[in-house]
């Protein structure tokens, strides 16, 4: 009885159609804030960043970081949008505690970019989320909430640093989606090294517009926007309950109100916080004190030389060019400084594959095993692109390139590969004379089983292998010593 109940719960949750947008908000990793020489790093002591300027006191005047400009069309190329030539600034009035002016410089009608797409990955191939727009604006101030059992305490430090907006079209369909395109952004800010995307710390935050309806209508239906969610995890998680919950309200007669959520990470569960019925009432009106910035063809132009590939361009090299699986261009490319290893690496030789397996093996074990990250790594690609060559001219075989040479190299990054396995005669034999006399001890060794191999069974040739890389220090090529046995063995 209680399986057919959930079957025809889910029937009822089938019924229904998720529509998902999402405003994404990218803290830019400037020096200075957005329209103030304050600064803009993370991790001071509270109200240690702020001036007059940012406190908003009369008689002070902004100053437009042209950073945030360069970094906004850098974004804007990258998605595919459309440059606005005339960007003008407008203040979005309201009042709350950790917005010092009370109101914030934003744009309204003129976003910088709009238009373009994120394209995300399917099961069944890929799917484009539409962008809406992406427009400059500031940040607010941090209110804290669980550090005094009686007050709200605010740190201004992060008013006024820059923030870039990304708002996307409402053509996500499902929590999955969203965690998707969620991370297709991230690590797209990451490569443009605009923002480092670091949601815990709240360098990159989200807001989720969540509405359902029947499968088959076009009509939208009433949304609610989930506020500040601090993971990707999170989005995913807020989005399931929230849809689902809408889903009850409707199935049992009632309406969805426009209500900004809250999200509760401990019971994965969405709360009301606020009617949105004046959602828009922000009083909209141009920013008195910043001129208009003007974006022409050739500052477009500038910018666009100083984008770096992209990871789906480097995707596309990786499996058309050097015939990587999507798996291994995928791994390679989840971060920046780790491709641009691989990059290097693959311009010092022309093993793709055997560069690839050192990266997403050796190297990315030894990056895991140690909390650190590609930057960090103590050899360089030419280190890397010397021990591939060692192995492929037949001077190290791979069981001794991974647990003799490459951790030598990481203890004395000063020697190449080649002078560290002369130095510690790593060096494998591949002189038939001293072969032969490894492979006549052990076929000395056994008789019996030298026999039993002549018989037919064939399975024996790697206990003789074993045996002459045991007299051999394991020296010996195995390529020319399974060659050698086999001749010796069928005689």
């Amino acid at each position: 009885m209680l399986i057919l109940k959930d079957m025809l719960a889910q029937e009822i949750y089938d019924k229904y159609e998720t529509v998902i947008g999402l405003e994404i908000h990218a803290q830019l990793q400037t020096k200075s804030k957005a329209y103030s020489a304050d600064s803009a790093e993370y991790g001071a002591l509270p109200n240690t960043h702020v001036s007059p300027i940012t406190l908003g006191h009369p008689g002070t005047l902004p100053k437009f970081n042209e950073n945030t400009l360069q970094f906004g069309v850098r974004l804007g190329l990258a998605v595919g949008s459309t440059i606005t030539y005339e960007n003008q600034f407008a203040r979005k009035n309201y009042f709350y505690a950790d917005l010092p002016k009370g109101y914030q410089i934003t744009q309204d009608k003129t976003p910088l970019c709009t238009g373009g797409k994120i394209t995300i990955k399917k099961n069944n191939g890929t799917k484009d989320i539409g962008i809406t727009r992406i427009h400059m604006e500031e940040d607010s101030g941090k209110s804290i909430h669980d550090l005094d059992p009686f007050h709200t305490l605010i740190d201004l430090n992060r008013a006024g640093v820059p923030l870039l907006e990304i708002v996307s079209e409402p053509d996500i369909r499902s929590a999955q989606e969203a965690y998707d395109y969620l991370t297709e952004v991230r690590q797209l800010v990451r490569y443009l090294e605009i923002c480092d995307g670091n949601m815990e710390e709240g360098s990159m935050r989200c807001d989720a517009n969540v509405s359902v309806r029947i499968k088959g209508t076009k009509k939208l239906g009433e949304r609610t926007e989930t506020k500040n969610l601090n993971s990707i995890r999170n989005v995913f998680r807020a989005i399931e309950f929230e849809a689902k919950r809408q889903i009850e309200v409707l199935e049992a007669g009632g309406e969805i109100k426009m209500e900004t959520m809250g999200f509760d990470a401990l019971t994965g569960a969405t709360k009301a916080m606020r009617s949105k019925e004046m959602a828009h009432d922000y009083r909209y009106f141009p920013e008195p004190d910043l001129q208009a910035i003007f974006v022409g063809e050739r500052y477009v132009a500038d910018v666009k030389e100083t984008l770096p590939a992209l990871p789906k361009e480097l995707i596309e090299k990786y499996t058309t060019q050097l015939n990587l699986s999507d798996y291994d261009a995928e791994v390679l490319t989840e971060d920046k400084h780790f491709a641009l290893f691989y990059e290097e690496l693959i311009r010092l030789t022309k093993s793709y594959k055997t560069a690839a397996n050192w990266m997403m093996g050796a190297i990315k074990s030894y990056l895991n095993e140690n909390a650190i990250e590609i930057k960090e790594f103590p050899l360089r690609p030419k280190h890397i692109a010397e021990l591939i060559d060692l192995i492929e001219s037949g001077a190290i075989n791979n069981s001794m390139a991974n647990q003799k040479v490459f951790p030598a190299m990481i203890e004395q990054p000063e020697l190449s590969a080649k002078a560290l396995a002369e130095k510690n005669n790593w060096i494998q034999e591949s002189d038939t004379g001293a072969l032969d006399e490894f492979i006549e001890q052990a076929l000395a060794k056994f008789p019996d089983k030298v026999e039993a191999y002549k018989a037919g069974n064939k399975n024996l040739l790697g206990l003789f292998m074993g045996e002459v890389m045991k007299a051999s220090k394991g020296k010996a090529d195995p390529k020319v010593t399974g060659n050698l046995l086999r001749e010796k063995l069928e005689q």
